[in-house]
Formats: C-alpha cells, sequence, structure tokens
C-alpha cells in the first residue's frame, strides 16, 4: 500500500484501536512486572528488581541472608573495636554476637552497655543480642513470605487496572490478531510466490501450480524442489467431479489430497494461496478422512472410526462440499473394504453430488469412470531405474495397476527374505487376478438380483407325472454356504452362471 493511500478498511480499525488503548496502564505494567516470569503467581518472582525497596529488602533477606549478616557483623565488629566479633546462630537462642571473654566484660561496662544484651556466659567467650539483631532475625524468618505477599498485593492492583481497561484491551488484542495474521499473509505471499485466488458462488475448482505450503517448506529446507499439480474439480456452469486418486506407496496421494482441501481454506480467509493460479467456488463445509487412528477407550477400533467419520461425510455433504477421503476400506477384509469404497464414491456421486478427492490403493474402482460420468482418474507418475523405483510426484490423467509397496517396503529396511517371499507371493495372486479381470467383475454387478417369482400353473400336474430334472437347481441345492471359503464361493458362483 503506498503511504499517499489509505489503509483498507479493517487494518484502518485496527490501528485506530490501538491508538485508543490507554498507555498508562502499559506503563505501569512494564515497570512492575518482570522480564522472565515464573509458571504460576505463588511462585512469586515476577516483580521487577528496583520496583518496590520494601519488596527488594525481602527478597534479600531471603535470599542472601549471610550476606546481610556479614555486612552487620562487620559493622559491630568497626563500633566496638573487637576484630573477633562474630555472629552465630544455633536453634536454642537463634542469632547471636559472640565475643571473647575479655571484649565481653567491656561490652557489660563501657559505652555499648545496654545496647548488647548479655544472653551466656562459655568458657573463654561471651553471647550477646542487640535489638536490631533480634529484628533482623524475625525480617529474615518471615522474609519469604512477606516477599511473596508484597508481590501478590501489587499484582492484585495491576489486575484492577486491567479490569477496568478490559473493553480497550479485549479490542486491542483482536486489532493486533488481525495485524498478525494479515502481515504472516502478506509476507508469505511475497516471499513464497503465492497467487491470489478468485472466488466466486459456483461449484468450480481449479488449482494451477498448486502446492503444499508445509511440506514445500520442509523440502526447502532439505533443498529438494516441491513437484506442483494441478486439481479440477469442476467447472463454474457444470456440477463437481469426483478425482479418483491412485499410484504407488509414498506417491505423494495424501499431499495432493491436503494440499487442496488447505488451498481451499487459505482462499476463503482472506489469503493468498501456494499456487500458480485458483479459482474456487465457495465450499460450506470441508469433510476430511485420512489417516489411521483408534478410539479405543471408546470401544471403536480404527476400521470403526474410519467408518464412523465416513459415515458422517456421506450423511452431510453438499453439493456444496469439499470431500478429501484417503484409503477408505483399507482397514477390513479386501472384499470388504473394496465394496464399502465402491460404495461410498457412488452415494458421493449420486448423493452427495460434491467435489471429491479419493486416494485408494483398489485399483479395481478406477473402471467406474466408465459408468460415473463425473468421476475421473488420476494416479501420480512413478518410474523404476536399474531396480529402484523412483517416484515423481507428480500427477496426471489415467490409473495405476501397481502400487509398488514391496518397493516401499524394501525401503522401509524388511528382512531381504521376507520381500523375496512377498515378491513370490505377489506374482501368485497377479497371475490369477488376470484370469478374471474388472470388466468381468463390472458386468457380474448386481452380484444376486431379484428372483421373479414363478408362473402358477394352470392345472396341477398328475400324480404319476414327475417333473423333468432342473441342472440349476440340483447343484444350488449342494451348495453348503457355511462350509465354503470366499474363493469356494466365488467359483461356485462361476459354475452357477455356466449352468445357466
Amino acid at each position: 500500500i503506498a503511504r499517499s493511500e489509505p489503509p483498507p478498511a479493517e487494518i484502518g480499525a485496527a490501528v485506530a484501536a490501538l491508538e485508543a488503548l490507554d498507555p498508562a496502564l502499559a506503563e505501569a505494567l512494564r515497570a512492575a512486572i518482570g522480564d522472565e516470569l515464573p509458571l504460576n503467581r505463588r511462585d512469586g518472582g515476577f516483580v521487577r528488581a528496583d520496583f518496590d525497596p520494601a519488596l527488594d529488602e525481602a527478597r534479600a533477606l531471603a535470599q542472601d541472608s549471610r550476606r546481610v549478616i556479614a555486612a552487620l557483623q562487620a559493622r559491630y565488629a568497626e563500633e566496638t573495636g573487637c576484630r573477633t566479633l562474630r555472629i552465630k546462630h544455633n536453634g536454642m537462642i537463634g542469632y547471636f554476637v559472640e565475643v571473647p571473654s575479655a571484649a565481653g566484660e567491656d561490652l557489660l561496662r563501657g559505652e555499648a552497655r545496654g545496647r548488647f544484651v548479655h544472653r551466656q556466659t562459655m568458657s573463654g567467650a561471651m553471647r550477646f543480642t542487640t535489638v536490631e539483631l533480634g529484628e533482623l532475625e524475625a525480617r529474615i524468618a518471615s522474609a519469604g513470605d512477606r516477599a511473596l505477599r508484597l508481590e501478590l498485593a501489587h499484582f492484585e492492583r495491576l489486575v484492577e487496572q486491567a479490569a477496568m481497561a478490559a473493553g480497550p484491551i479485549s479490542a486491542a488484542a483482536e486489532a493486533l490478531a488481525c495485524l498478525d495474521v494479515t502481515a504472516g499473509f502478506a509476507e508469505l505471499a511475497a516471499g513464497a510466490g503465492w497467487s491470489r485466488p478468485a472466488i466466486d458462488r459456483g461449484v468450480g475448482f481449479a488449482i494451477e501450480g498448486g502446492r503444499h505450503p508445509v511440506v514445500e517448506a520442509a523440502l526447502r529446507e532439505a533443498g529438494t524442489a516441491f513437484i506442483a499439480n494441478d486439481c479440477h474439480l469442476g467447472d463454474a456452469a457444470g456440477p463437481g467431479r469426483i478425482l479418483l486418486v491412485t499410484g504407488p506407496n509414498m506417491g505423494g496421494k495424501s499431499t495432493f489430497l491436503r494440499q487442496a482441501a488447505v488451498i481451499a481454506i487459505l482462499a476463503q480467509t482472506g489469503s493468498y494461496v501456494p499456487a500458480r493460479a485458483a479459482r474456487i467456488g465457495i465450499v460450506d463445509r470441508l469433510f476430511s478422512r485420512v489417516g489411521a487412528a483408534d478410539d479405543l477407550a471408546r470401544g471403536r477400533s480404527t476400521f470403526m472410526v474410519e467408518m464412523v467419520e465416513t459415515a458422517a461425510i456421506l450423511n452431510q455433504a453438499t453439493d456444496r462440499s469439499l470431500v478429501i477421503l484417503d484409503e477408505i476400506g483399507r482397514g477390513t477384509a479386501t472384499f470388504d473394504g473394496l465394496s464399502i469404497a465402491w460404495a461410498a464414491i457412488e452415494h458421493l456421486h449420486e448423493e452427495n453430488r460434491c467435489r471429491a478427492l479419493f486416494a485408494t490403493h483398489y485399483h479395481e474402482l478406477t473402471a467406474l469412470a466408465d459408468r460415473l460420468p463425473r468421476l475421473a482418474n488420476a494416479t501420480l507418475r512413478v518410474t523404476e531405474w536399474e531396480g529402484d523405483v523412483v517416484f515423481l510426484h507428480e500427477v496426471v490423467p489415467g490409473a495405476a495397476d501397481r502400487s509398488y509397496g514391496l518397493q516401499v517396503a524394501r525401503l522401509a529396511g524388511l528382512p531381504p527374505s521376507v520381500v523375496a517371499r512377498a515378491k513370490i507371493i505377489l506374482t501368485e495372486l497377479e497371475r490369477s487376478d488376470r484370469e478374471r479381470p474388472k470388466a468381468l467383475l463390472l458386468d457380474d454387478l448386481p452380484l444376486f438380483a431379484a428372483a421373479r417369482p414363478p408362473a402358477a400353473p394352470d392345472r396341477a400336474p398328475a400324480a404319476d407325472v414327475r417333473p423333468e430334472a432342473d441342472p440349476l437347481r440340483e447343484a444350488l441345492a449342494a451348495i453348503d454356504p457355511d462350509d465354503l471359503s470366499p474363493r469356494e464361493a466365488l467359483e461356485a458362483l462361476y459354475r452357477l452362471k455356466r449352468e445357466l
């Protein structure tokens, strides 16, 4: 903002609120409160030194009583001319002045008579006390408590002053928060290459060159560049889209989801955003289901928490919401999880009709893009170089056919024998999967159709006429569902289809 131009209204209001704050309270607090403060006021030590002479004296007595006693001893020795005078302490009589017997006789007869009160005569020494020493002993004994009482009294006085200015203080705090947030956004926009987003009342969502600000900052410190990606979830004129994101482990799917949500939040708070350009239709609510966590204290497993959160999303999201879902259905058996993820996508598409990012390792779901018009596939690019996997972190249209989990397991340090065995098992499983392509899985849905009731016969069959053999019914009657494994049930289903 040029100096000749007035500041924005919000900034002007913040400056006015700060100027209205009474400087006397600030000066009082600055003069009384120290720089290093304790956690609790009952610990004391929060009032600045030299603010209250009585408090300084009490602190000196409580913290350095030996120095005070030594100073008094030196003064008594000079006044009496007895260089061997000592001030000592014991549990019976407290503090006392001790001198040799000859010097003690002089104290009893000389000018000091009456000032030094005789307490005890010892073998070769005499003990005395003084009114000043008795008062000093009492002050030392209560110095700590007295210092804390003085500090708390100052604290209560300052609290009363602050309470009287509660309104201006609250306005000043809000003003400082406004200036702090605004300055922080401005610094990020200028220093990190952020751009001004366009916000409208449609449901479009288009981000060009989007970046995750936290991940980008961490990579910058490590000397690595962040790979920016576009994200399109619909145009202003049409309904929102669902982007199904597949790709390798460690490829950047979760970062891609999170950065879209962060950019949407920043845009609607009035900030510039970490992107080359962004146009976002207003988001009424942001729903996020990422990560894995349990709530065992309430009897909820990891999968149960996942389902509770997913249920909240499917029941509440509107066509103006933004939803990010990461790995729905991974906490249970494969077929269970796949079916839940499948049905959730269909519900988001048909019922919620919201803008959504759905990351998954269920590659079977990518075939839904052929059936659901607002669903599109995206994947994270990856390449292999001399047997090692290289993550490019670039989002491109299309679907992944591998997750590269074995490569990630090897990078994580799994024993080579485990990785080698897993590779053998994976090869066998992939061979079996190729025998039944995803297209067949789609064609088989729904798995069970509602059977029509058989038509009533015109007349009852003669008693001596036996019905024709029905191979399909006989095959179905021979199946005991309770004794079948999931794979055996699937094979039985194929046999029944072949009988049709």
